[in-house]
């Protein structure tokens, strides 16, 4: 059962008998509780879930109850009730959108919405337009089918397990507070404002950089071009029409698809660098100008010295999935910066970069943070962006491939993905941590450190480490090798995790895998 109001709920209890894309079936509230994820929420909506990918988890009338649950929660936080909303470019977010909107005003929250935008600039409304709530309704990078709504209270922060956790007692017992006093506003123009935020106080670039633009057809592609030609960069555009169907790749710089587009395109133009976005544009992938991806634990090592020699003893706070060469590396080492390890999750790097008031924070997935004088503390892919073009423009004669090849060299896997169902994989993850636990040996080393701040990362004699944990927002597990010895090791390290992984048969197939 997708909903369970309690005896209480003003809604119908759902009938089995009803069926899904069916006109009754949007009569009563439907709300997958898995949709509440530790800092987000992500759900199949009716009718546009992909064939065999599992039935809706999300209808209509569910947003307009989750819309009356934020707003009971933001009452009972005692915030001042205003809050700024905005949508991806997903065919049905709009429709999304205005039903959410609806349960916000029926409690008494006065809403501001920006309308299309990527989520970084719903983010940058909560500053500019005085709202102290944000609720983006987005899938990010999640393939078509998929919604999903980014929250937050006290700026820059979003949700976390507290506040998700308390988010879905509340709507899933209805316990609803309505109240007057909502409202509705649109807030015409207001990527002219974001724009001008990013730009009004740079001037355009001395060194000519020509940087692939690609977007995957995602929402950025509406105003990433547009940013970077504002700073004098020579923009090939690469996928940045809007087409809710993403004829081309899923718009993920994580993903190998795209990341060998953006290389292919390296190379036909000649370009210094491709920049790729998500599709809601707060995650920012880079591909060199030798056609080689940078992964972006990688990239933040050298992003982080670039800006560690200008702020000595930096404090900089990076993931469990990401290298070691943030602990390694001498330039780092020299310029006295601190890193902090800590679990993965855009809500949790923001949070402990806030807490610890580090210069920036750089997630394996491409999420990057900065404080100011670079950003407001969230993640947003362009001000990536500019931070990378900035080292650019800060070392005029090197290529990013050269500052790269600085770099002591490790072999990475991509963030690899096996299927777990959401009901599942948390079990699933204990059981793997229980067996990994009891073993003293991997790939015919002592393994010599465990962290279990997020699932479990292991490491054995000569730096190699593996990491399992289960994702956040998808019914995946989440797996990453590295070694900084040789090919041989790291693929050694994942033949032991598949090993490891086969013993529990709910787990699925890969999204992808060491080639």
């Amino acid at each position: 059962m997708a909903y369970t109001p309690t005896m209480n709920s003003p809604f119908p209890t759902p009938q089995s008998t009803l069926q899904p894309n069916t006109a009754a079936y949007e009569s009563q509230p439907l709300i997958k509780p898995t949709g509440f994820r530790e800092y987000d929420a992500r759900w199949l909506f009716m009718g546009m879930e992909p064939k065999n990918k599992g039935q809706s988890e999300l209808n209509l009338m569910g947003v307009h109850a989750l819309g009356q649950g934020l707003g009971t929660l933001i009452q009972e936080m005692g915030l001042e009730p205003t809050l700024v909303t905005g949508h991806d470019f997903r065919s049905y977010s709009s429709s999304i959108k205005f039903a959410l909107i609806s349960g916000l005003v029926n409690t008494g929250i006065q809403v501001q919405d920006i309308g299309l935008a990527v989520t970084p600039m719903a983010y940058y409304g909560q500053f500019a337009l005085g709202c102290q709530a944000v609720a983006m309704v987005t899938a990010s990078h999640n393939e078509n089918g998929w919604t999903g709504i980014k929250m937050g209270v006290n700026k820059p922060l979003t949700f976390g397990p507290v506040e998700m956790q308390r988010l879905k007692e509340i709507t899933l017992a209805a316990a609803f507070k309505p109240k007057s006093g909502g409202s509705y506003t649109f807030v015409p123009n207001f990527a002219e404002t974001y724009l001008q935020h990013l730009t009004q106080s740079r001037k355009p670039y001395t060194r000519k950089i020509k940087a692939i633009v690609a977007c995957g057809n995602g929402t950025a592609g509406f105003i990433a071009p547009q940013v970077l030609r504002k700073l004098g960069v020579d923009v090939v555009e690469l996928n940045t029409d809007l087409n809710h169907t993403f004829p081309n790749y899923n718009p993920n710089p994580e993903d190998l698809k795209m990341l060998h587009a953006m290389a292919d395109a390296v190379k036909e133009h000649k370009a210094d660098i491709a920049l790729g976005f998500d599709g809601d544009g707060d995650r920012c992938g880079v591909v060199m100008d030798n056609g080689h991806e940078i992964y972006a634990d990688t990239l933040g090592v050298l992003l982080a010295q670039n800006l560690a020699k200008k702020h000595p003893n930096a404090q900089f706070v990076v993931d469990v999935k990401s290298t070691g060469l943030y602990h390694t590396d001498p330039t780092l080492k020299q310029l006295g910066a601190q890193t902090d390890y800590w679990k993965t999750g855009h809500s949790y790097i923001k949070r402990r970069v806030n807490e610890l008031k580090a210069i920036a924070g750089f997630e394996k997935s491409g999420h990057f943070f900065f404080n100011q004088p670079y950003g407001l503390g969230y993640d947003d892919a362009l001000v990536s962006a500019i931070a990378v073009l900035d080292m650019l423009e800060n070392n005029p004669a090197h290529s990013i491939s050269q500052l790269a090849g600085k770099l002591a060299k490790t072999w990475q896997s991509p963030t690899m993905s096996p299927h777990c169902p959401d009901e599942e994989k948390y079990q699933v993850l204990e059981k793997i941590m229980s067996h990994m636990k009891n073993q003293t040996h991997l790939i015919g080393q002592k393994i010599i450190n465990l962290n279990t701040v997020n699932g479990i990362r292991f490491t054995v004699e000569d730096g190699t480490w593996g990491l399992i944990r289960a994702s956040s927002n998808k019914p995946e597990l989440v797996v990453v090798v590295e070694s900084p010895v040789s090919e041989k090791n790291r693929n050694n390290m994942f033949a032991e995790i598949e090993k490891v992984l086969a013993m529990h048969p709910q787990i699925g197939a890969f999204n992808q895998k060491l080639s």
